[in-house]
């Protein structure tokens, strides 16, 4: 199983100091976090995208860009590429560049997002969110697959002969997750394709998250991409750590009173019992998230949020080391002894591993399209990356 961390990028009032930094320094700190992370050897960095305050990641490519030429090993991925309001034209173009730049450490994730203005921002009403969805991610996977695309659906302006520069690396896209909370139209259309399916369930009871993981899996199969336990599944989680779990708590209380997105509302114990927030000790965040497979079966990739609530860079990066250093080893050993059989998937495809499946499928498209200058028109992909 994969574990990473991700973050939705809020800028907040830090509640202990006073202090808010500014969006330039909250976009430094989360380049120094995603490479701490990498240095600590986690899995996975993934963050949000969101255009209004207090969120400063408008831009996922260029961070991710930039992190793809500082860091070693850790997968770079999206916790929310908006498919609802980003023209899928862009999106095609700007994710085969990350792939190719990233050398294919990096998948992403489509969603709706939480904040509904984004939508006439960007030209479009919200009570078309699940429309949107399904035919911008269509012409996506189109674009990517096929080298010259003629097109013509209801939001967004036909296209005639187009091709999508440059063509994704090796001739395979990126593997693609789909995160929903609420919409089981999602989860369809996850497994529909063969994709894999992340429940962000930090706001969410176990029993919710169960039914929508459940129903994907079934969907999945159905749908003829394997058996239900082979599906590609992700969950989110949050946690707070400190060896001394009461001084977690004490710790974190402040942060979580406030927080934009809780603050004010459940009290800390009431909202950890009803959701996967954990806050307290190594053992208790191992306790609880090693259980986690027995709600929803063995799962690829576990993500927490640790980033959030105006908690000060030092402690963000104390977290980090704390999970990767004593939590996810734990973690690691108690899940995948619960794999059900060897062939279930241990973590999501590498980029590496669904070329070869594409070439021994026959599936792998252009890696170049020529301008009537040459023939490089074939399926060129030669091998997958070492």
């Amino acid at each position: 199983m994969q574990f990473g961390i991700f973050s939705v990028s809020d800028v907040t009032r830090d509640p202990v100091n006073g202090r808010t930094p500014d969006d330039t320094e909250r976009v430094r700190s989360m380049l120094t976090i995603a490479q701490h992370a990498d240095a600590a050897g986690l899995d996975v960095f993934a963050t949000g995208e969101h255009h209004n305050p207090p969120f400063v990641a408008s831009s996922p490519t260029t961070m991710l860009g930039y992190l793809a030429g500082v860091t070693k090993n850790i997968t770079l991925s999206t916790a929310t590429t908006l498919i609802t309001t980003n023209d899928p034209v862009r999106l095609a173009e700007e994710y085969a560049m990350l792939q190719v730049i990233a050398d294919g450490r990096m998948d992403l994730m489509m969603g709706r997002g939480n904040t509904g203005p984004v939508y006439p921002w960007f030209g479009q009403d919200i009570r078309d969110g699940i429309p949107l969805a399904v035919e911008n991610y269509a012409l996506l996977r189109r674009l990517w697959t096929e080298d010259v695309v003629d097109w013509e659906g209801k939001f967004r302006t036909p296209l005639q002969g187009f091709t999508a520069t440059p063509r994704p690396l090796d001739g395979v896209p990126p593997f693609v997750w789909h995160g929903s909370i609420r919409s089981p139209e999602i989860a369809e259309q996850a497994a529909y394709y063969g994709d894999g399916f992340l429940h962000n369930n930090i706001f969410w009871p176990m029993h919710h998250t169960k039914q929508m993981v459940r129903f994907y899996r079934q969907r999945y199969e159905h749908h003829g991409h394997g058996r239900a336990d082979q599906a590609i599944v992700g969950l989110g989680g949050q946690v707070f750590l400190h060896r001394d779990s009461q001084q977690a708590v004490r710790q974190f209380r402040p942060y979580f009173d406030v927080a934009p997105v809780y603050g004010h509302g459940p009290s800390l114990e009431d909202f950890s019992a009803q959701t996967p927030l954990t806050v307290g000790s190594p053992q208790q965040v191992i306790d609880r998230y090693g259980s986690f497979v027995e709600e929803v079966g063995y799962y690829q990739r576990q993500m927490f949020l640790v980033d959030h609530a105006g908690l000060p860079l030092k402690t963000v990066l104390e977290q980090i080391d704390l999970l990767a250093g004593e939590v996810v080893p734990e973690l690691r050993k108690i899940v995948e002894a619960k794999r059900p059989a060897d062939d279930v998937p241990l973590n999501p495809p590498t980029h590496a591993e669904r070329v070869a499946a594409a070439q021994a499928a026959g599936r792998t498209a252009a890696t170049h399209v020529g301008d009537g200058s040459d023939d490089v028109t074939g399926s060129l992909a030669e091998g997958a990356r070492s």
